[in-house]
């Protein structure tokens, strides 16, 4: 039959947010091997800190512009023909561009149909800026908005979908800068970072409620080429547009 998808996949894809954080074998890695040998002489929590070494911008919006379009139509046809590339595109993009969260979002998605994931900065952070046990973030004016020195916490579970590490500053100044949730991505296994940041515990590890509902940021190196960006593409549809197709075609059957 026809292969065709629905908004259904949509949803699934929100539930498992950004789907690029598995690390594949297949995935070129970008470390030197200087930096592989400093590595394996930390614990993971300090690896991924010093895998997320330098500047970030947003990925979506970095990704999802229009330059990009035939990328993402490349990508997509080789999993749903070239007549479903263009909608399959675009529900990839919008499942992860929403512009609410929290209680907004919650308020928004009475139907499991229109949820879809912010996965953009927010509290005025134009630009992450990771250092080893510093993080900083810069606003669209180029001011520095806060910078704390972070220590690793504990393993944390981000809505017991996905697992990462939690990091916290004992600044009494930090605010909703308090916490870093990261996921286990780095541009060297996945091309792009993943990572919630706030002051509530409870709120960060919840994905459908309270203040940081339906939210996930995302980040690519400031300085990332054109190879990195079709990786960061061609990763996020494979690992997502595969296996939906394939369990729309199992259900047509």
């Amino acid at each position: 039959m026809k292969k065709t998808l629905t908004l259904s996949f949509a949803v699934a894809m929100a539930l498992s947010l950004c789907a690029c954080g598995s690390e594949k074998s297949s995935t070129p890695n970008y470390e030197s091997n200087e930096s592989a040998a400093v590595s394996e002489k930390l614990t993971p929590a300090e690896q991924l800190l010093e895998g997320l070494k330098g500047t970030y911008d947003e990925l979506f919006t970095v990704i999802c512009d229009e330059k990009y379009d035939q990328i993402w139509l490349d990508k997509c046809e080789a999993f749903v023909g070239k007549d479903m590339a263009e909608s399959a595109a675009e529900m990839l993009k919008s499942s992860c561009t929403a512009t609410i969260y929290g209680e907004d979002a919650v308020n928004a998605y009475t139907n499991a149909e229109d949820m879809r994931f912010d996965c953009y900065f927010i509290n005025g952070v134009k630009q992450f800026v990771f250092n080893g046990s510093n993080i900083s973030g810069i606003d669209d004016s180029g001011k520095k908005l806060f910078e704390h020195e972070y220590r690793f916490v504990k393993d944390f579970s981000f809505g017991g979908m996905m697992d990462g590490y939690l990091y916290e500053t004992t600044d009494n100044d930090a605010g909703e800068f308090k916490y870093f949730l990261m996921m286990p991505d780095t541009p060297a296994t996945t091309y792009h970072t993943e990572f919630r940041y706030g002051s509530d515990l409870n709120d960060l590890a919840e994905y459908s409620k309270g203040a940081y509902a339906y939210w996930l940021a995302a980040g690519i190196p400031a300085n990332c080429g054109e190879k990195m960006i079709e990786d960061c593409i061609s990763l996020f549809v494979e690992e997502n547009l595969s296996e939906a197709a394939e369990e729309e075609e199992q259900s047509a059957a």
